[in-house]
């Protein structure tokens, strides 16, 4: 199954700095996957260690994120 993202890959102006609010959305931040946990509406992840991790959007804007992983 493909994601929203993978078969329109274009984005507006308005996505480039707005975080997704979908829950299960998907972003790269830092070379880690994110996702939106819909009930607490907060960014869950793994940090180096594989440990998890969740940040709030406003930390996650401040590190700045991609919906595409970037080497």
């Amino acid at each position: 199954m493909r994601t929203a993202m993978e078969t329109q890959p274009t984005q507006d102006a308005e996505c480039d700095s707005a975080l997704p609010t979908t829950p299960c959305s998907v972003v790269w931040s830092r070379g880690h996957a994110y996702v939106l946990e819909g009930f607490r509406a907060r960014w869950v992840g793994r940090d180096d260690r594989g440990r998890p991790h969740a940040i709030t959007g406003a930390e996650m804007q401040r590190r700045g994120w991609t919906f595409t992983r970037t080497a």
